[in-house]
């Protein structure tokens, strides 16, 4: 049944098939869909005055009404809100009056506002928190958004508008914020494809449609692989070595999935599973690392390979399509890369030291088991667990020593809050009062250095079956001056959760996720913009890391390490001698960690940097992978890629052809982070310094024109070298 249907079953205002859809468009009917259809009766019968999305919600800051909200809200607002934008665009492209930056670029910014709501809602849901309705829903929705985007984009009055304005720019007497929201505007239109001809339009919109309705379900897939191929344990004994609150957690999945007196390990995003650093039992490992490498490519419901064929076929056809030689030239035109050139010689550049450094971290594994009297070679399964006995030997410690010292809420308050008190005067105060959607989700007001409201802060952070992989930052309500918004945005991890009145211990690498993340939320909550457009992280691909992995630096700066890492049974600080093993191990298995995320960028690369007629086909798609790492240098065997193909979902979510810029960003930030030990560190004058410069800005001026305002310079990359232990 396809959307068109549901419109006509739920008795809301009709909109019919949107523009340029046609019924080879439509989304799939039940039988292609995962899960159950929505509830259409509720649907049918739902009072107009019951929806919470139709007017802005009543809360503190529009804060979302999750008590109120029910899957069967989501559809009929969906449907309005598209009919409501599609009429304000309408009006806009088809007025009387001469184009000017007010009736059309402001009008734009201001369209759309009940589909904002509903979509920040409905997608931070399916990603956080879905079910099978919604996930029924997403599969539906994805080719008539696509479809509502391209009835905007490719409106060919509205471009002519648009396209005028742009040509008169330099007489509008415009100020520099809205000056480039006219060119990002136009530069939008152009890239969406609004100067091809009919034809070539049609042949867009058909492309759009079938690609969101690929990327919607290869995602799906994935969250349905790591659920179905969760590992099953029989014994108690094969999980010796394992941390006993995680093994307490395992038998409490185990008993949730109708399995007593078993155990279960889940799945998490990246081909690498953190229980293999502990586990004894080698059997065990290789088997939790075989499963894990096997998702979306080992047949059956759930398999991502030929849906992720045809989608690179079509993501090339497009940028083709635009005139790009492939979907990498496209997507790096409008970066601070800017260039396929730009981003394959950095790669190039990394891979051959970081290869070589993951080599001889390999051969002293290799000793270490050698010295232990085993009698096998390495492998990928071997190594976090013979790199835990190595750190222990060369820096004496090991990292399930540091677990008591990072109990989640310490790290949270103490840790994460507290440089930020400490840099921008901002604090923090926990609001019980406001509706969750999960028991495990908190709220937190913070207040700006006047003592005034900056923004809402919503922390979610432990794994459930509900929630696909990952660590990321979702906004609900973006800052925007001309919406007189403030911010309302959610970090959310994978943290497993321990059973019943046990504390939540970290490891080392979630407490830097952590920081990680809020340094995405301190982006978003300090943004000072006058349009949506540019708000918080609405910037360049491979700018938005930057400033999150600047926040990082703070997770191991000894003034705020020293506040958090607290013994969460004594109460007592990190001895000092374990402080500074941990500081002087922070170079300690980069070859790896440096490796496999190069691996998996260059992998993005390659999928990208072909032509239609080069796609391999779904058969030859995991040689193809294996073949492009041996040619890269990086394909060894001890170390996996951080993503293979098939369960890649950065690729979906905003990173394809963009996953190299996590490394990309990390040169800004290493830069970045001696600018802050140059000037004296944790100061409130630095945090100010870096808020007004970089921080507040959002995507009102060229990313690395902000860069330069703060740093005062060009980056170097010398500071990424020395961190990395690559120079």
């Amino acid at each position: 049944m396809n959307l068109r249907a549901l419109i006509i079953m739920s008795s809301t205002l009709l909109v019919g098939l949107l523009p340029g859809c046609s019924d080879s468009e439509q989304a799939p009917g039940p039988a292609n869909m995962i899960g159950q259809e929505p509830n259409l009766t509720s649907q049918a019968v739902l009072e107009e005055s019951m929806n919470p999305f139709f007017v802005d919600s009543p809360l503190y800051l529009n804060y979302p009404q999750f008590d109120l909200i029910e899957n069967a809200h989501y559809l009929p607002a969906f449907v309005r809100g598209m009919t409501e934008q599609l009429a304000e665009v309408d009006a806009i492209a088809n007025q009387a009056e001469q184009p000017t930056f007010e009736n059309t670029i402001l009008a734009m910014e201001l369209s759309g506002q009940l589909l904002n709501r509903v979509s920040s809602v409905f997608y931070a849901m399916a990603s956080a928190h879905t079910n099978d309705e919604i996930r029924a829903l997403q599969q539906q929705l994805a080719p008539d958004l696509a479809a509502h985007d391209d009835a905007i984009m490719l409106n060919r009055n509205l471009f002519a508008r648009i396209h005028a304005l742009w040509e008169e720019r330099e007489a509008l007497e415009l100020n520099a914020e809205s000056k480039r929201l006219l060119e990002q505007y136009h530069i939008d239109f152009i890239r969406a494809g609004a100067a091809l001809n009919i034809d070539q339009q049609q042949r867009m919109r058909q492309i759009n449609a079938q690609l969101a309705t690929l990327q919607t379900r290869y995602s799906q897939n994935i969250l349905s692989e790591v659920n179905d191929l969760a590992i099953v344990v029989d014994t108690r004994e094969e999980l010796a070595g394992l941390d006993a609150s995680l093994v307490a957690a395992a038998a409490e999945e185990a008993g949730e999935r109708g399995m007593p007196g078993k155990f279960v390990l889940p799945l998490l995003n990246t081909s690498n599973q953190p229980a293999l650093a502990s586990l004894q039992n080698r059997a065990l490992r290789e088997r939790i690392h075989t499963i894990s490498l096997s998702r979306g490519n080992r047949g059956g419901d759930f398999d991502n390979r030929e849906g992720l064929v045809q989608l690179l076929k079509l993501r090339a056809e497009r940028a083709q399509l635009l005139g790009y030689e492939n979907h990498a030239h496209f997507i790096l035109e409008d970066s601070t890369a800017q260039t396929v050139t730009a981003v394959n010689q950095l790669l190039a550049q990394l891979a051959p030291p970081a290869v070589t450094n993951a080599r001889q971290e390999a051969a002293d594994i290799q000793q270490m088991i050698n010295d232990a009297g085993e009698d096998f070679l390495l492998a990928a399964w071997d190594w976090d667990f013979y790199t835990e006995k190595v750190r222990a030997a060369r820096f004496e410690f090991d990292e399930r020593q540091l677990r008591p010292y990072f109990e989640l809420n310490n790290v949270l308050l103490k840790g994460v809050f507290f440089a930020a008190e400490q840099l921008y005067g901002i604090r923090f105060e926990e609001r019980t009062d406001l509706p969750v959607y999960s028991e495990d989700v908190r709220v937190f007001e913070v207040f700006d250095t006047v003592g005034t409201t900056l923004a809402l802060f919503i922390t979610d952070y432990y794994a459930r079956p509900s929630k696909r992989g990952g660590a990321w930052n979702g906004s609900y309500i973006v800052q925007s001056d001309l919406l007189n918004t403030q911010p309302v945005m959610a970090n959310h991890l994978n943290i497993t959760k321990p059973t019943s009145g046990e504390a939540t211990l970290l490891t080392i690498d979630e407490v830097s996720t952590m920081f990680h993340e809020f340094g995405h939320a301190l982006h978003v909550m300090f943004s000072s913009v006058e349009y949506p457009y540019f708000s918080g992280t609405r910037v360049p691909r491979d700018f938005v890391e930057y400033p999150s992995q600047v926040n990082e630096v703070w997770s191991t700066w000894p003034a705020v390490l020293e506040n958090y890492a607290i013994h969460y049974v004594t109460g007592e600080p990190m001895p000092a001698a374990l402080l500074a093993k941990v500081l002087s191990a922070r170079k300690f298995n980069q070859g790896y960690a440096t490796t496999e995320y190069l691996a998996a960028a260059i992998l993005d690369q390659a999928l990208h940097q072909v032509s239609p007629d080069e796609v391999p086909n779904a058969e030859a798609l995991m040689d193809f992978e294996m073949a492009v790492l041996n040619k890269a240098g990086v394909l060894l065997p001890e170390v996996p890629p951080r993503y293979r193909s098939t369960y890649f979902n950065h690729i979906m979510g905003g990173y394809s052809a963009g996953y190299y810029s996590y490394i990309w960003s990390e040169v800004l930030d290493a830069d970045s982070a001696d600018w802050f030990v140059e000037n004296g560190g944790l100061l409130r004058s630095n945090g100010d310094h870096f808020r007004r410069t970089l921080l507040s800005r959002g995507g009102s001026e060229e990313a690395m024109t902000l860069f330069r305002n703060f740093r005062g310079r060009d980056a170097d990359i010398a500071p990424l070298l020395e961190r990395r232990g690559l120079n």
